[in-house]
């Protein structure tokens, strides 16, 4: 059984996540794109944040899921691209590093306590959704933030039909949250059923 003073050491942790995120914040409100806050991993170290503080395993489960294909996504497609610049931004780059780098370090210390039940794929997947649905509603096209405007660049010549596309991409993210969800339920099985 956990003391109080451990819970309380626990929420604090809350308190990185979403300075992370606030760091992003202030780098894309300098930049006049705060569309790019609803990334599944700028996002997810809010619901991280709210999960640890408000104790609440299925939300902090749900956001280091996809803190790991967000770190690969982040690696492939910004951390590639830094390597190209004579001079960038070292707000930006050090703002992208902690969301990403900071984010997963967190969740993982986290998910030792917390542990992960394999139900969390399907959370993951409805979170996916959600936050999609609302990038498409509020964010700008050009943005195209979590795919959820157009056929991402590159895959144009695949796909004719935004539709095809979205529905091949939300089933490979299906099957990729299950099987990260199963590999990860291995490292830090749930041994009891709560929240």
């Amino acid at each position: 059984m956990l003391t109080e003073l451990e819970d309380n050491r626990f929420r604090l942790l809350g308190i990185l996540p979403l300075l992370f995120f606030l760091a992003q914040a202030i780098h894309y409100w300098q930049i006049n794109q705060l569309g790019h806050l609803l990334w599944m991993c700028n996002i997810g170290n809010v619901l991280l944040g709210v999960g640890l503080l408000l104790l609440k395993p299925r939300l902090i489960r749900v956001a280091v899921v996809w803190s790991v294909p967000g770190l690969l996504i982040w690696a492939r497609y910004v951390v590639s691209e830094w390597f190209g610049y004579a001079s960038l931004d070292w707000w930006a780059v050090f703002s992208s590093t902690m969301a990403h780098i900071g984010g997963i370090t967190v969740g993982l210390i986290a998910l030792r306590r917390v542990r992960l039940d394999q139900r969390t794929w399907f959370l993951a997947f409805v979170w996916y959704l959600a936050v999609q649905f609302v990038s498409r509603l509020i964010t700008a096209v050009e943005l195209n933030v979590n795919v959820s405007q157009k056929v991402y660049g590159g895959w144009d010549t695949t796909f004719h039909s935004y539709l095809m596309f979205w529905i091949v991409v939300t089933l490979a993210v299906a099957a990729c949250l299950w099987l990260l969800t199963w590999a990860l339920s291995k490292l830090w099985p749930c041994y009891r059923t709560e929240s």
